[in-house]
């Protein structure tokens, strides 16, 4: 039990939770854009799912990072552009398309997967070769250097993507007219805004960012693709979302949060701290109930979330 509150373990803990924030992070930022833009994206799961499958498959027969990432975000640009469509050109219940979505996702990954593989006792890998980048000087700062400076590059350009989305949603037209369109659709359009063209743009950058967090399980993480390889984790990001109150670096923390907690019960397993394993592994899902409860009441989405819209015609 010592063994738990040593430097060695705590760093090793920290540096853990960075990189598991990863498959969370970049499908929470993506899920701002959809939901700013006025899109409740509940199909974050199958996004994240397709775009795992499509990453895989790509490394496998490739062997190449730069066509996998490509494959696994052009998957998930497909699947929520097909949430878009049924949701804004065709009027859709967003929760319902998404769930349906969702259970499509599944279906799909894991019949397609036993065609191409079959059932097999040693699944097969990408073998794609995925190395820790080192930021130099930084790298060499004790604990601090191994935490977040000795991490994948998928964790540095998330960082990216967080610091491009805030400025694109506070500082650029683009951003307020997508904001604009998750408020006040009718009075944007009003303005000039063309809020369906807004809303597939969002769509479509959420789509590749989740199509990536899906990317980084089957490439990184496990290096090969199973049965619901995101195991609730779109479901953790739109949890995130609102916990982080739609705000792009409040979202940053927020996922190294749950990612912490992630490595925790992953940690705790492994020092045969005398916990059933169950509970260790509802930690996440337990800590995802909590927020939404405790967030509930002061949580102000867009006003016009998961509302369709549609022109007045003169």
């Amino acid at each position: 039990m010592t063994a738990v509150f040593s430097a060695t373990f705590i760093v090793a803990l920290l540096a853990a939770g960075v990189r598991m924030s990863i498959p969370i992070l970049l499908p929470a930022i993506g899920e701002i854009y959809a939901e700013r833009s006025g899109i409740l994206n509940i199909n974050l799961e199958g996004q994240m799912l397709c775009g795992a499958f499509a990453a895989f498959m790509a490394g496998y027969y490739t062997h190449s990072l730069a066509l996998s990432l490509l494959a696994g975000a052009a998957a998930g640009i497909l699947m929520a552009m097909l949430m878009a469509l049924c949701c804004i050109r065709w009027g859709s219940n967003h929760c319902v398309m998404g769930i349906t979505l969702n259970m499509f996702a599944l279906g799909f990954t894991s019949f397609w997967y036993r065609v191409v593989f079959g059932v097999t006792t040693s699944p097969p890998k990408a073998d794609v070769n995925v190395g820790m980048l080192e930021i130099p000087l930084l790298a060499k700062i004790p604990y601090l250097g191994d935490i977040l400076f000795k991490q994948n590059f998928l964790f540095y350009l998330s960082i990216l993507v967080v610091a491009a989305t805030y400025f694109v949603l506070n500082r650029t037209q683009f951003g307020l007219q997508i904001r604009a369109s998750g408020e006040n659709p009718r009075a944007a359009e009003t303005m000039g805004v063309p809020v369906k063209r807004r809303r597939y743009v969002s769509m479509l950058i959420c789509g590749s960012l989740a199509g990536l967090g899906g990317s980084f399980l089957s490439l990184i993480s496990l290096n090969r693709f199973v049965d619901n390889i995101t195991a609730s984790r779109g479901f953790i990001a739109l949890a995130i979302v609102i916990f982080g109150k739609w705000k792009p670096w409040q979202v940053f923390f927020a996922s190294l949060l749950f990612g912490t907690i992630d490595a925790l019960q992953l940690r705790l397993q492994a020092v045969g701290v005398d916990v059933p394993y169950q509970l260790l592994t509802m930690l996440p899902y337990l800590l995802t109930i909590f927020v939404m409860v405790a967030t509930a009441k002061r949580s102000h989405s867009p006003a016009a979330l998961g509302e369709n819209y549609e022109r007045e015609k003169l």
